[in-house]
């Protein structure tokens, strides 16, 4: 038993939002500054009271009008976010009540910005052994939730979105191989460090980054596990069609496809209209691309993400 990408969704709440957008709302910043260090140029950004829940709803009846597929018929619903509507009930059990699903299996996935590639490769796992058919994997943030707007160093650099994928167990090979790593001792250079204590705020409830830090890792660990899971199917990274990465900056995304010998033609590149969207930035873009028809069936796909934590993965899969 195998499991493939049936379906592809995404969706992105209101209109574009320009750097100019943001100094003219009052962030002490530069749009030729954002652009030549990130290659941001727009983001989009929810209406205050917007929730993860509500994006990945948008996305998974997207994702499960492009399979085919009834949201009574899914069995497994996995949503990878860090920011959920609440402490609980999870994500994905909102996401559930507003499907009309009942009786599936459903669990969030706290990896950040890997947690797409975290839940795909768990929805692959558990379609493998047997145990379910049709599974639904989200991806979902809304970090404005959670950005210092005086922060002008971590502040442009994030969206909103969501992006989702229907996975259905299959007689022929999908999902090739796939890989998972994380390394706590990293978990400083980028995290939220606060918590919620007697119903109030303890600690730090904004997003912070040391982006030095993060670049030389995050180019280290994807390159590795992209060959990691090019290895373990036995696939030459000459061999794949499109490489799909976390959209969290244009410069860690041309050193990560150089370092495996990729051309930017084979890369799939929205951090310039999305920015970084954290989980749900792969399968933002692997719907762009599906959509508008570079990504087609039979093509080899490498998707590969990093996050907090840190955590890291990777995912080869022939769609």
């Amino acid at each position: 038993m195998f499991a493939r990408i049936a379906g592809v969704g995404s969706y992105l709440p209101g209109s574009p939002i320009s750097n100019t957008d943001l100094i003219q709302r009052g962030v002490d910043t530069d749009n030729d500054w954002i652009v030549s260090r990130t290659g941001i140029k727009s983001r989009h950004l929810a209406d205050a009271g917007c929730t993860s829940s509500e994006l990945a709803y948008e996305a998974s009846c997207r994702a499960l009008e492009s399979a085919g597929v009834k949201a009574s018929e899914i069995d497994l619903i996995i949503v990878a976010t860090s920011t959920p509507d609440f402490i609980f009930p999870s994500t994905a059990c909102l996401l559930q009540s507003k499907l009309g699903n009942q009786g599936a299996m459903a669990f969030d996935v706290q990896a950040v910005c890997a947690g797409f590639i975290y839940a795909l490769n768990l929805a692959d796992k558990l379609i493998r052994s047997g145990s379910h058919k049709k599974a639904l994997v989200v991806g979902a943030d809304v970090f404005s939730k959670i950005l210092d707007w005086d922060d002008r160093a971590t502040c442009v650099l994030f969206g909103d979105g969501a992006g989702a994928v229907v996975v259905e167990a299959s007689e022929t090979p999908g999902i090739l191989s796939a890989a998972a790593h994380a390394d706590g001792s990293y978990n400083g250079i980028l995290s939220v460090p606060g918590s919620v204590c007697g119903g109030k705020v303890t600690g730090d409830p904004f997003l912070r980054m040391d982006g030095q830090a993060v670049f030389k890792l995050a180019v280290r660990v994807l390159s590795e596990v992209a060959k990691e899971c090019c290895e373990i199917a036995g696939v030459a990274p000459a061999e794949i069609d499109w490489l799909v990465p976390h959209q969290a900056n244009i410069r860690i995304i041309e050193s990560t496809a150089k370092k495996m010998g990729l051309g930017m033609d084979k890369v799939v590149v929205t951090v310039d209209r999305h920015g970084n969207t954290s989980a749900a930035s792969i399968p933002l873009a692997f719907d762009l691309a599906v959509r508008d028809g570079r990504i087609a069936r039979g093509q080899k796909v490498l998707l590969e993400g990093v996050g907090g934590g840190f955590t890291w993965g990777a995912v080869l899969l022939e769609f």
